[in-house]
């Protein structure tokens, strides 16, 4: 038996536990009061709502009207229906363009030129008509008809042709002969008549060229008539 007295080896020291870290525990929430659900957010009612502005329709872009066209001096024309058949316009028109530039030189001169010839053909009508010479008023009919003809006067050249008709002793529009005395009546009468259409004629050329026309260089401006 082993002997109560011996010595039993000593117990190992256990090392020292390490001091308890104290670990502090959150602290209790407060008691709060609980809060009351906020309320839902109100729609606005239909008479604070705000009207929309109305949108005006696009704005219709209006076009710019095109420039006129520069007129050419052939289309400065008066009204037809104003010359009250004083001058064929279509004809005037044809001599119109034959002129090169705005001065109209070329048919102004036409016109002077008739001027000038139809002053001297009137002449010779009354000097013919005194001395009852058929042959010579035929004659002077026939050639200021077609020179009135060529500017586009249409009374002149109408009556004019009436005066080479009964120089020739001869009525056309009734169909019939006639005599000297008749005929020389007649062109007694239609002289008058046609001289007042030969100054119609002769102001309304004067009055389109002075307001249509440009002077020619170095040329001063065309009294007013």
């Amino acid at each position: 038996m082993p002997d109560p007295l011996a010595k039993q080896p000593p117990s190992p020291v256990k090392p020292p536990s390490p001091p308890a870290t104290a670990t502090k525990s959150p602290p209790p929430p407060s008691p709060t009061s609980p809060k009351s659900p906020s309320p839902a957010p109100k729609s606005p009612s239909p008479a604070t709502q705000p009207t929309p502005a109305p949108v005006s329709p696009p704005s219709t872009v209006t076009a710019p009207a095109p420039a006129a066209e520069p007129s050419t001096p052939s289309q400065a024309l008066p009204d037809p229906e104003a010359d009250q058949g004083i001058i064929d316009m279509e004809t005037f028109q044809q001599i119109l363009d034959l002129d090169e530039d705005t001065t109209h030189d070329f048919s102004r001169g036409m016109a002077w030129a008739y001027f000038t010839q139809a002053e001297q053909t009137f002449k010779e009508m009354d000097e013919a008509l005194l001395g009852k010479n058929l042959a010579q008023l035929s004659s002077l009919g026939h050639f200021l008809k077609g020179s009135s003809a060529a500017l586009g006067l249409s009374k002149v050249q109408a009556s004019c042709e009436k005066i080479q008709h009964y120089g020739q002793q001869r009525d056309e529009e009734a169909g019939k002969n006639l005599t000297v005395e008749g005929a020389i009546t007649r062109i007694g009468a239609l002289l008058s008549q046609v001289n007042e259409e030969y100054s119609a004629a002769e102001t309304w050329l004067k009055n389109w060229y002075d307001e249509h026309a440009d002077p020619e260089d170095g040329e001063p401006d065309a009294p007013p008539s």
